[in-house]
């Protein structure tokens, strides 16, 4: 059943009880749909954590199983916190993150963002390279922001195909030989693009080209944290502990976020310390090489340095025509 945009947004803002127990129809719905044979992609992170733990729950569920792409960018604690857990399966990508960087760029800003300077770089359309500048009137389309215009004059490769070559394809790929149905600990909180994503399609799209269920899409960051405190969860060392402060807010003692490790999306939103500033402090090898080896640190500064100023477009070194 499709609901209404209200519908959605109101789901978002359902008590946590009820969010447990529309989640855990979703993932039954999804389980009886396909007879048992589905999974949960499971990167060792604290939200796939948490689904991989509801969908187990569930009586008659228990033999589902993960699926873990074996990236080469998940913290060493990831790793270890996976290895720990039973019946999860690993798949590997066919490119390095160093190849990857070299055949399409860095991930910088947000998936979107970072795609928008890869077309108005390499478009060979006039049309499309003109709205990923200034946006495409009357649509409501998004385009590159003014403060990241200076990175068009780059030297260096920059888009949003690190995602889809390291993870999303070696995940299809096991989908597709497996014949098993994925479940994604996504939710819509996380990015612009993951809200657009959960007001245009259903959290199981059985009508999707890769069928895809997304069952927690309308949990929030403090719903994760409260479900891992409650039912005193593992989760990788990394994140520390999940603890209660004075207001009532759940937070982990230590990093906040994992995903990949060398992945610079949404670095400029952080204050100090930032991720990389924290990793050169607690995973100082991973540093050295993200920064000094594969040349991140005139990325970063030079990406973080935009974000600071909010940089003007310098039109006379833009080869596109304005």
């Amino acid at each position: 059943m499709s609901l209404t945009r209200e519908q959605k947004e109101a789901q978002l803002n359902m008590p946590y009880e009820e969010k447990i127990k529309r989640s855990k129809e979703l993932i039954l719905e999804w389980y009886l749909q396909y007879g048992g044979k589905v999974c949960v992609s499971f990167s060792g992170g604290k939200d796939s954590t948490v689904l991989l733990h509801l969908a187990r729950s569930i009586k008659g569920c228990s033999d589902i199983s993960g699926v873990f792409v074996d990236t080469g960018l998940e913290y060493p604690e990831i790793r270890e916190f996976v290895k720990k857990q039973e019946n999860i399966q690993w798949v590997k990508p066919k490119l390095t993150f160093k190849q990857v960087l070299e055949k399409y760029g860095w991930p910088i800003i947000s998936k979107e963002q970072s795609h928008y300077i890869y077309l108005i770089r390499n478009s060979k359309s006039d049309y499309m390279k003109q709205r990923c500048i200034y946006g495409q009137e009357g649509t409501g389309n998004f385009a590159l922001s003014k403060r990241w215009r200076p990175l068009i004059c780059s030297n260096f490769k920059i888009d949003n195909a690190c995602c889809y070559v390291m993870k999303k394809n070696p995940a299809k790929k096991y989908a597709a030989e497996s014949g098993l149905k994925p479940m994604l600990g996504v939710m819509a909180e996380e990015s612009r693009m993951r809200l657009t994503q959960y007001m245009g399609t259903n959290c199981n799209a059985f009508s999707e080209k890769h069928p895809t269920s997304r069952p927690i899409m309308f949990w929030r960051e403090q719903d994760i944290l409260r479900y891992i405190y409650e039912n005193k969860l593992e989760i990788a060392s990394v994140y520390g502990e999940v603890i209660k402060d004075e207001n009532g807010l759940f937070k982990t003692t230590g990093v906040h976020r994992t995903g990949c490790m060398f992945c610079m999306y949404g670095v400029h939103q952080e204050g100090h310390p930032n991720r990389f500033e924290l990793m050169k402090r607690t995973h100082p090898k991973q540093y050295d090489y993200i920064m000094n080896k594969l040349g991140g640190k005139e990325i970063l500064d030079f990406y973080l340095q935009c974000s600071a100023k909010k940089a003007e477009l310098k039109t006379k070194k833009l080869k596109v025509k304005l």
